[in-house]
C-alpha cells in the first residue's frame, strides 16, 4: 500500500493563515517584480525566487486545480503589486525620457552591460568552439549593420496595434529566452518611451496588445525555445550573446551620440561638460548595478532550475 502524500513545505505558504502584514508583504514583492520585468538588466523572474513566490507560482502553475482558490488568493496581492510596479516604473521612464533621454537610455545599456560576463559564463559553461565564437560575433556585427543601416535610412515604426502586439511578443520572448534584452529593440526603433508613456496613461489600446503579444508568445514559444537550449545549448547562447553586444553597441551612435551635437545640448538644457558626465556616470551607475545583481542571478540560478524540474516531476500518490 502506498504511502499518503506529504505536504509539499511550499504549500504551507499558501494554504496556512494569511494576515494583512502578509498581503501587503506580498503586494510588495509583486511590486518590484512588476519592476524587475521591464528593467533592463534585471530580471523579473530572479527577484520572485529571492523573494519566494517564485516556487508556489511554479507550482500552481503545474498543477491549477490543486489549492486553486487558496493558490488565487495568495496570488491576487502579487499581481496587483506587479501591475502597480509596472505603471509606477512607466510613469518614471516617461519622466526621464521627456528631457534626458540619451542619458537614461545610457543608463538602460549599462544595465545590460553588466550582465555580460555572467551571460558569457554561461554560454561557455558546456564548452566553446570556433563556431560558438563565430556565431558570437557572427550575430553581433549582423545586427550592429542591421540597426545602422535602418537608422541610415531613417526607418520608423509608428505605434499601432500590431507593433504593439510585435513588442509584446518580444518582451514575451525576453522572458523565455535567457540574456535577450527586448528593450535594446524597443529603444531603436523609439518605442520604449512611447510604451513607457501609454502605460503610465494607462492607455488600454497599447496595454492590451502588449499583453496579449506577451502571453501568446510565452505559450507557443516556450516549449520551442527550450528545445532549442536543450540541443544547442552553447550555440544558443552565443547568438544570444552577440545580438546583445551588437543591438547595445548599435544604440550609441543612432540614440545617444545625437544628444551631444548642438541641437541636442540645446534641448536637454546641459552644457557638454555636464552632458558628458552626466551620461558616463549613468553609464557606471547602471554596469555596476546590474553586475553586482548578475552575481545575485548567478547563485540564484541553481535554486531556480531545481524549483522548475521540481515542479515537472509527478506528484507521488
Amino acid at each position: 500500500m502506498s504511502e499518503p502524500t506529504q505536504p509539499h513545505p511550499e504549500d504551507s505558504e499558501v494554504t496556512g493563515p494569511d494576515s494583512v502584514g502578509r498581503w501587503f508583504a506580498r503586494l510588495l514583492k509583486g511590486f518590484a517584480v512588476g519592476v524587475g520585468a521591464i528593467l533592463p538588466g534585471l530580471s523579473g523572474g530572479v527577484l520572485a525566487v529571492i523573494f519566494n513566490i517564485y516556487s508556489p507560482m511554479i507550482r500552481f502553475l503545474a498543477n491549477i486545480r490543486k489549492n486553486f482558490v487558496k493558490n488565487v488568493l495568495y496570488f491576487i496581492p502579487v499581481g496587483i503589486g506587479g501591475m502597480l510596479g509596472v505603471v509606477v516604473f512607466a510613469k518614471a521612464v516617461e519622466a526621464a525620457f521627456e528631457t534626458y533621454a540619451a542619458q537614461f537610455i545610457v543608463l538602460f545599456i549599462g544595465f545590460v552591460i553588466g550582465t555580460f560576463p555572467s551571460l558569457f559564463r554561461q554560454a561557455g559553461k558546456r564548452g566553446r568552439s570556433r563556431l560558438d565564437w563565430g556565431i558570437l560575433v557572427g550575430s553581433a556585427v549582423g545586427i550592429m549593420v542591421l540597426m545602422l543601416v535602418a537608422n541610415s535610412a531613417s526607418v520608423t515604426v509608428p505605434p499601432s496595434i500590431p507593433v504593439w502586439l510585435g513588442s509584446g511578443a518580444l518582451i514575451g520572448l525576453g522572458l523565455i529566452v535567457p540574456g535577450l534584452s527586448p528593450s535594446n529593440f524597443l529603444i531603436f526603433f523609439d518605442l520604449y518611451d512611447k510604451m513607457s508613456a501609454d502605460i503610465a496613461a494607462l492607455q488600454l489600446a497599447t496595454i492590451i496588445p502588449i499583453a496579449v503579444g506577451g502571453i501568446v508568445c510565452v505559450l507557443l514559444a516556450s516549449k520551442v525555445v527550450a528545445w532549442m537550449f536543450d540541443t544547442h545549448y552553447s550555440r544558443m547562447y552565443h547568438l544570444i550573446l552577440g545580438l546583445v553586444v551588437g543591438s547595445s553597441l548599435a544604440i550609441f551612435p543612432t540614440k545617444v551620440f545625437p544628444a551631444y551635437t548642438t541641437q541636442g545640448l540645446a534641448d536637454s538644457g546641459l552644457s557638454l561638460g555636464v552632458a558628458l558626465a552626466f551620461g558616463i556616470a549613468m553609464l557606471v551607475v547602471g554596469t555596476v548595478a546590474s553586475y553586482l545583481f548578475s552575481k545575485v542571478e548567478d547563485r540564484v540560478a541553481v535554486r531556480r532550475e531545481a524549483i522548475e524540474a521540481e515542479a515537472k516531476e509527478p506528484e507521488a500518490v
